[in-house]
């Protein structure tokens, strides 16, 4: 019996590309090497697709690019190709792709522009589809699905890059009606960048002068003070949770240094709730789950007060896939190793292929 074909698309023209190459190669280096031949298609920051023939361990640097092996490609929208135009010394060739894993994070991989490429490819992939990608990745969308569902989010107000010749008086407006301390946030960014904290006017335009350099549309949050707690989802029609875990992050917030470059965040799995507060978390992670329409996997991210309010703070349809990251690190608490987790991913994907975006 013949390997499947997975394609590893990584990289990307976004904010999180070098996050990207890390997730990428711990999802490559852990999948079963006797079910799946491995394409690795990367993407530069510029955009260029690249098919790679070289080795896993140069693919969390970007050492990558410069392999002279290296050869230009295309996904094919045609369905009659079924996957990678390669082009090689001069000659074209089809590289036929039974699935994809698009370990891709942000903007141009997260938000529904892949997913539509191979929606139209008529290849199978791992995880959400266009439309939850896409309203998943836009949180002022993801605000206004889970408000109309019931499920708590901080207090919000949208800023547009239009707005910016009246961006003191926006800026006034927002504070008068959510107070400081307030978060500031790029609509369609992850992994926590561009993202600041305001404690005052000059520090909130300040903020939004940063947001706005990563994205044309910008979000104000009410500052919630509590635990970071978060949850795994996984399947489809019947999807389940992991347990709750919580970050301790080692910054004032859980920004990109605190969760990808210093070593002082601490992830605790489970986190230390009682059974039903657990179990509360779980039920609103799967509802909010169901309302952005996700499928295949998610991580669903909450803040839990001293109060006791559980509120949701943002779901990533592609999470991190890095050996620190905290979506496989609650799978595995579930029992589910990385080989084992990734395998399901991709069986899914294949399972499910008929669906529905």
């Amino acid at each position: 019996m013949s390997k499947i074909r997975v394609a590893v698309l990584f990289g990307g023209a976004s904010s999180e590309h070098d996050i990207s190459l890390k997730s990428a190669a711990h999802v490559i280096e852990n999948i079963p090497e006797d079910k799946y031949d491995v394409i690795c298609v990367g993407i530069t920051r510029k955009g260029r697709w690249l098919y790679y023939p070289g080795a896993v361990s140069a693919i969390p640097t970007g050492e990558w690019e410069r392999n002279p092996d290296c050869s230009s490609a295309v996904l094919s929208p045609d369905p009659i190709h079924k996957g990678l135009i390669a082009i090689e010394n001069g000659t074209a060739s089809v590289k036929k792709i039974d699935v994809v894993f698009p370990v891709l994070h942000g903007r141009n991989g997260e938000d529904g522009t892949i997913q539509g490429l191979l929606d139209l490819a008529k290849i199978p992939y791992v995880g959400c589809g266009l439309l939850s990608s896409a309203c998943c990745m836009d949180k002022a969308v993801t605000h206004t699905i889970l408000d109309y569902n019931g499920v708590r989010t901080a207090k919000w107000r949208m800023l547009l890059e239009r707005e910016m010749n009246q961006l003191p008086e926006r800026c006034r407006e927002i504070a008068d009606t959510l107070g400081y301390p307030l978060f500031i946030k790029p609509a369609n960014a992850g992994s926590s960048i561009g993202v600041s904290r305001a404690e005052n006017a000059e520090q909130l335009i300040e903020g939004v002068r940063l947001a706005f350099s990563h994205d044309e549309k910008v979000i104000v949050e009410e500052c919630i003070d509590g635990r970071e707690l978060e949850v795994a989802v996984f399947g489809y029609d019947a999807p389940f949770t992991s347990f709750v875990g919580e970050i301790s992050s080692c910054k004032e917030f859980y920004d990109f240094d605190a969760k990808y470059v210093l070593d002082g965040s601490q992830l605790s799995i489970p986190a230390e709730l009682t059974l039903e507060m657990n179990r509360e978390i779980q039920n609103i992670a799967l509802k909010a789950y169901k309302a952005m329409g996700c499928k295949g996997l998610s991580r669903v991210d909450f803040f839990l007060t001293k109060k006791n309010e559980i509120i949701l703070n943002e779901i990533n349809t592609m999470p991190g896939f890095t050996n620190i990251s905290m979506y496989p690190k609650l799978m595995r608490h579930l029992g589910m190793k990385p080989s084992y987790l990734i395998d399901k991913l991709i069986e899914q994907a294949l399972d499910n292929n008929d669906r529905a975006c």
